[in-house]
C-alpha cells in the first residue's frame, strides 16, 4: 500500500520524504538525509577504514595520474571545476595543489549538500592551499545542475568523484547524465568516477565494517529522525544489514526491524507500524565495468574519450564529453 499525499503541509523535505518512504510498502528513506553534522563524520571515519577501498583507490589514481588529469582539464581561457559531492576534499586536494604550482588558470566550485562540510573546506583550503579561488554551494546534484549553464564563458570541468553516481539505480543515472549533458558545451568535460565489479566480499566487506561504523551510519536516519521529527526510534531493535548482487552490480543497505513494533514520528503524527524483520532501503551503491559505463553514457548523449585506473583495476575514473561534438 502506497502513501497518497494529502493536504498535509510539510515544513521541510526531509519531513515529506519520509512520510513518504516509511508509508510506503516496501518502506524506504532517502540515503542523501544521513549526511547531517553527525553522518558527516560518520562517512569521513568509513572513508578512512581499512575495507573502504574506494578512497585508497581513487587517491592513487589522482596521485599517478595528477599531470595526466590535470591537461586534459587545461584550457587556453583556463576553467571553472565545478566538484558535484566535494566532501572534505582529501583526494581533490591532490589535483588542486599540482594545479596551484603549475599555475593553471582555475576557479574551484565545490558543490555538496552539507553546508557544513563546505565550510570546513573552505577553511581548510585557506590553510593548505591558500592560491585556490574558492566559490563554495550548497545544494543538492539536481538543484545546482539547473545553473551549470550558467557556467558559460569558458570551459567547464564538471567533477564527481567517490562513485557517488553508484547511489542512483541505472535509470536515474542515466536522468543524471543526461541533465549534465545538457549543461555542457563542445569545449567541457565531466571527470567521474566508477566504482567497478569485484569480488563480492571485498564490496560487502566494504560496507559491512566490523567496526559497526558502517551501521552507525544508516542507524544515523533514525537518529536524526528521533532528535528533528521527535520520533522514538530505538536503534538496538534494528539491523543493519548489506546485500550485493554480483549479477546486476547492486549492493544494499537496509534497517531490518528486530520485532514488530510499532515507532511514533510525534512532529508528522505518524505511528509506523514494523513487522519482525522488516526492511527500510536506505542506500545503494552500484558497481560498474567499462560495458556499462559505456552504455550509460551512450544513453545519456556522452561519451568516453578518456579512462584512469588502479593498478587493480577495482576502480576507474573516466573523462567524458558530448557525443554530438
Amino acid at each position: 500500500m502506497k502513501f497518497t499525499p494529502t493536504t498535509t503541509k510539510y515544513e521541510t523535505a526531509f519531513e515529506e520524504d519520509v512520510a513518504k518512504g516509511l508509508t510506503n510498502f516496501p518502506k524506504y528513506l532517502l540515503s542523501k538525509y544521513i549526511y547531517d553534522e553527525k553522518g558527516d563524520k560518520l562517512f569521513q571515519q568509513i572513508m578512512n577504514m581499512p575495507e573502504y577501498y574506494l578512497t585508497n583507490c581513487e587517491l592513487g589514481i589522482l596521485k599517478k595520474h595528477t599531470a595526466s588529469i590535470a591537461d586534459s582539464f587545461n584550457s587556453e581561457k583556463g576553467f571553472d571545476l565545478i566538484e558535484l559531492g566535494a566532501g572534505d576534499g582529501k583526494k581533490t586536494k591532490v589535483l588542486l595543489k599540482h594545479l596551484v604550482a603549475k599555475n593553471y588558470d582555475f576557479n574551484y566550485l565545490p558543490v555538496d549538500i552539507s553546508q557544513h562540510v563546505l565550510d570546513e573546506l573552505e577553511e581548510a583550503l585557506k590553510t593548505e592551499i591558500p592560491g585556490v579561488k574558492i566559490k563554495t554551494q550548497q545544494g543538492t546534484y539536481f538543484k545546482t545542475l539547473e545553473k551549470l549553464a550558467d557556467y558559460n564563458s569558458r570551459k567547464k570541468v564538471i567533477m564527481v568523484l567517490g562513485s557517488n553516481i553508484g547511489n542512483l539505480l541505472h535509470e536515474k543515472a542515466i536522468d543524471f547524465l543526461k541533465n549534465i549533458c545538457q549543461a555542457m558545451s563542445e569545449e567541457d568535460m565531466l571527470f567521474m568516477g566508477f566504482d567497478q565489479k569485484k569480488s563480492p566480499q571485498q564490496i560487502l566487506d566494504a560496507y559491512n565494517d566490523p567496526h559497526g561504523i558502517t551501521e552507525a551510519f544508516n542507524k544515523n536516519l533514525l537518529v536524526r529522525m528521533n532528535s528533528e521529527l521527535d520520533a522514538d526510534f530505538n536503534t538496538d531493535d534494528f539491523k543493519h544489514w548489506e546485500t550485493y548482487n554480483p549479477e546486476s552490480g547492486t549492493a544494499s543497505s537496509y534497517l531490518v526491524s528486530k520485532k514488530e513494533q510499532q515507532v511514533k514520528i510525534n512532529k508528522l503524527g505518524l505511528n509506523i507500524h514494523f513487522d519482525a524483520w522488516e526492511t527500510i532501503h536506505t542506500e545503494i551503491s552500484q558497481k560498474y565495468d567499462d560495458h556499462i559505463v559505456q552504455w550509460l553514457a551512450k544513453e545519456a548523449g556522452l561519451k568516453v574519450t578518456e579512462e584512469f585506473s588502479d593498478s587493480e583495476n577495482c576502480y576507474k575514473n573516466y573523462i567524458f564529453r558530448r557525443k554530438d561534438f
